[in-house]
């Protein structure tokens, strides 16, 4: 009764579209959306599987997010495309500015996708994939709601802010990075408060401003960037740059608009676009010199980042995607309860 179950890639595709379908979500965002949260349980990340759905109908309840909206690609033929989401999901932005943004960065050797009144509930990589598979090296990010302390600071005002990289390789799984500037997500902070389980020490300031441990006082306090001053300074970038910067909103303009952190951030992203044949122009082959540089890691003993995603990406795609009984409980109660379920 308590066993797990082992689901397809498609399977688990189709039951998550459904889900969302059945709360009222487009057919274009709800498959969108399914994409990216099958993408973090096919690929081993828990915190950006189907946990999110919850987080999701919350915000669907509250009614800050349009579940029927279409997207709007604005062009104007330059090195800047916009994709208003219209208070949507961001996917089916994402999805719908890509292909532009890829072949507008390989026409001027680089290109910037500004995604505008989107709701982010996931992780970047599954973006930044999609143009290195387009032969792009690719710099994606966006704020989120002030949840995280500056260094010095004793609560919460930047977002954790996530940062994701990308460059494409010939025959092999792209070099991908995507990490909050906090010192973890804010989903790992949740997985600890139901496990029960304490946080490592560094992470988090209760409501006070004292270090704790506990990860419920820390949901109440605020989160620490990663690297001290280091990570503050680069969160601060994100706020300028994904939000003042494509006249979106900044991480506490965010959760003034929400009043409440329970609910999906409203925000905008930036995705810049790299040609890099355009960029070395002639003078080298720029993937031949970056495989030299990643042997040369490897031949240290050095792991690459998002390695361990490729092995279970490997391994869902042969045997499936396993998912827990209270797993498969919590997609059952959404699928038949829909709203009414959170």
């Amino acid at each position: 009764m308590n066993s797990p179950t082992v689901l397809s890639i498609a399977e688990l595709t189709e039951m998550t579209t459904q889900i969302f379908r059945n709360a009222g979500v487009s057919d274009a965002q709800a498959t969108a959306v399914a994409r990216t949260i099958v993408a973090g349980e096919r690929d081993a990340c828990k915190s950006h599987g189907v946990y999110r759905i919850e987080g999701c109908f919350r915000t669907l309840k509250a009614g800050k997010v349009m579940p029927q909206a279409v997207p709007e690609l604005l062009d104007d033929g330059s090195g800047v495309i916009r994709v208003d989401a219209k208070g949507a999901f961001s996917p089916a932005a994402f999805e719908l500015g890509a292909p532009v943004l890829a072949a507008r960065a390989k026409e001027l050797g680089v290109a910037a996708l500004a995604i505008n009144s989107c709701l982010h509930f996931s992780a970047l990589w599954p973006e930044v994939e999609a143009l290195t598979d387009q032969g792009c090296a690719v710099l994606a990010m966006c704020p989120s709601y002030s949840s995280v302390a500056p260094t010095g600071g004793t609560e919460a005002l930047l977002g954790t802010n996530p940062v994701a990289f990308g460059w494409p390789r010939k025959d092999n799984t792209p070099y991908v990075f995507d990490f909050a500037t906090s010192v973890a997500a804010r989903g790992e902070i949740e997985l600890h408060r139901r496990a029960g389980t304490p946080l490592p020490e560094g992470w988090a300031i209760d409501a006070e401003g004292r270090p704790t441990t506990d990860p419920a006082a820390a949901l109440d306090g605020a989160m620490l960037p990663f690297g001290g001053h280091k990570g503050s300074a680069i969160s601060t970038m994100v706020e300028l740059l994904a939000g003042v910067m494509i006249g979106d909103l900044t991480s506490p303009e965010a959760l003034e608009y929400l009043g409440s952190m329970s609910l999906l951030p409203h925000h905008g992203e930036l995705v810049i676009a790299f040609c890099p044949k355009r960029f070395a122009a002639g003078r080298s082959d720029p993937f031949a010199r970056a495989e030299v540089l990643f042997e040369a890691i490897a031949g240290q003993g050095a792991r690459l980042p998002s390695q361990r995603r490729y092995a279970a990406r490997i391994k869902s795609e042969a045997v499936g995607i396993t998912l827990t009984a209270e797993e498969m409980a919590l997609l059952e109660k959404l699928r038949t309860q829909g709203l009414d379920a959170v």
